[in-house]
């Protein structure tokens, strides 16, 4: 019998951010896009960015397009994905095409324009935002990963362009999904696209990082100084 034939067609999918807007309506406006993890939530993943970046910012979190069950005790809870090694391709540009798209709303209703931008991602959309910042190079200001990684294909794939948003990577001593070994020489392949490169390697495992808003508010005062200001204790 002979192997079926597979065949892809696309169909229209529903998807959905949190916005929340900051405390001080005085401040600058400016936006953090925000990603959350593997099986996390947008709820989640927006009150861990308004603790590390404090009360400024217009924080936008999105959901991930792909729902499931993660294992635990409670089955119910339902956590979300970026993508997964068979979808890979289509997912790069959904997540491509879910970013504009937000960027577009954000602006119509704001005012934010891409120079105020911050993308912010943690574990698994970290290398995807870096793929998108090289697609996009003028689409943010500036990108911010956490306990992830950096595109397998950075260094040959031709569609990718000079980054110019600024790029700031925390990673983990004793994270055990980005091992440190691994992890020191993300800075290195950054700068092969990216002239703007900070890089901190910071006590832990694969948690976001509760005590790294005195470096992100530095970080910030260098790339948005009108905008930065210090984060929340």
């Amino acid at each position: 019998m002979p192997a079926p034939a597979r065949f892809t067609f696309e169909a229209r999918l529903e998807c959905a951010y949190l916005a929340e807007e900051p405390a001080d309506s005085s401040a600058p406006p400016y936006a953090a896009f925000t990603l959350h993890g593997y099986g996390m939530t947008p709820e989640t993943m927006l009150g861990l960015t308004r603790m590390l970046l404090g009360p400024r910012p217009l924080v936008v979190a999105l959901q991930a397009p792909h729902a499931f069950y993660p294992q635990g005790p409670d089955r119910r809870e339902v956590g979300f994905s970026w993508a997964t090694h068979v979808t890979s391709e289509p997912s790069v540009r959904l997540h491509h095409e879910m970013l504009l798209t937000v960027f577009a709303q954000v602006r119509e209703r704001w005012g934010i324009a891409a120079n105020r931008r911050i993308l912010v991602g943690f574990s698994q959309p970290v290398g995807p935002n870096y793929r998108f910042a090289a697609t996009h190079p003028d689409a943010a200001r500036g990108v911010i990963g956490i306990c992830g990684g950096v595109p397998r294909d950075w260094e040959e794939n031709p569609l990718y362009r000079p980054v110019t948003a600024a790029l700031l990577h925390i990673a983990r001593e004793q994270d055990e999904v980005y091992p440190a070994a691994k992890a020191r020489d993300f800075a290195r392949r950054l700068r092969l696209r990216a002239s703007d490169v900070e890089f901190h390697l910071l006590e832990g495992g694969h948690r976001f990082p509760s005590k790294a808003g005195p470096l992100v508010a530095a970080w910030l005062a260098r790339v948005l100084p009108e905008a930065a200001g210090p984060a929340e204790p």
